[in-house]
């Protein structure tokens, strides 16, 4: 559908998402880079810092190989301002109608979050197949993903919220997982000291972490 168009592609670029909430664009662009230059080029900026709609505009501007989406958007003037910052896709940790409204009105792609079966379901009738899981830990985990394949077949998950690199191979084992979110990659003690080096190390060894081969999920009624 046109509100996830090519969102199914982009996410299957990286098995790890980075998850950054980033104070300022002087951080931003070195951090930004060391996580490219790791093999993570997908980058969710989250709304939860004065900066961030700067730091989506700067990073699009600058760095050609980052694809940057805005993150923990709650609103649709959060969502269209995310879109004028140059933001390539956009996530929230749930899905509003109205947010649903203005997504499917937008040429840039949405990533709903969804943290129950009946909402997963909700969304499938709106031709949402590729969905956040969130959050995932607290939400059930591997086992609950595990729980949703066979009866919601349709549904593809990004899991975010509380994984970490012990984790991660766990959730990116199952067939219904597309990729998993994460901050791990860039911890604030590493992004305060500038230590890009250890970033880059610590992406690299992420963007090991391959998923299970997945069948791409058809649309309802085809």
């Amino acid at each position: 559908m046109a509100a996830q168009a090519g969102l199914h592609d982009l996410l299957a670029m990286a098995p790890v998402v980075p998850v950054l909430a980033i104070d300022s664009v002087e951080a931003a662009l070195p951090l930004a880079r060391a996580l490219v230059a790791g093999g993570l080029p997908i980058l969710e900026i989250t709304l939860r810092t004065p900066a961030a709609l700067e730091v989506i505009r700067a990073i699009s501007g600058e760095i050609e190989s980052a694809v940057v989406g805005a993150g923990t958007v709650l609103s649709p003037q959060q969502y269209r301002d995310a879109m004028r910052a140059g933001a390539r896709f956009v996530v929230s940790p749930g899905a509003t109608a109205a947010l649903l409204d203005v997504a499917e009105a937008s040429s840039v792609p949405f990533l709903p979050g969804a943290g129950t079966s009946s909402e997963v379901m909700r969304l499938l009738e709106r031709d949402y197949g590729c969905l956040k899981f969130f959050p995932a830990e607290p939400s059930g985990g591997v086992a609950y993903l595990q729980a949703l394949a066979a009866p919601l077949p349709g549904a593809r998950f990004c899991p975010t919220g509380g994984i970490d690199a012990a984790r991660a191979p766990a959730y990116l084992a199952l067939p219904n997982v597309l990729c998993i979110g994460g901050s791990w990659v860039a911890p604030r003690d590493a992004v305060a000291a500038g230590d890009w080096p250890a970033i880059t190390l610590l992406a690299r060894a992420a963007a090991a972490l391959r998923p299970a081969p997945k069948i791409r999920p058809q649309p309802p009624g085809q």
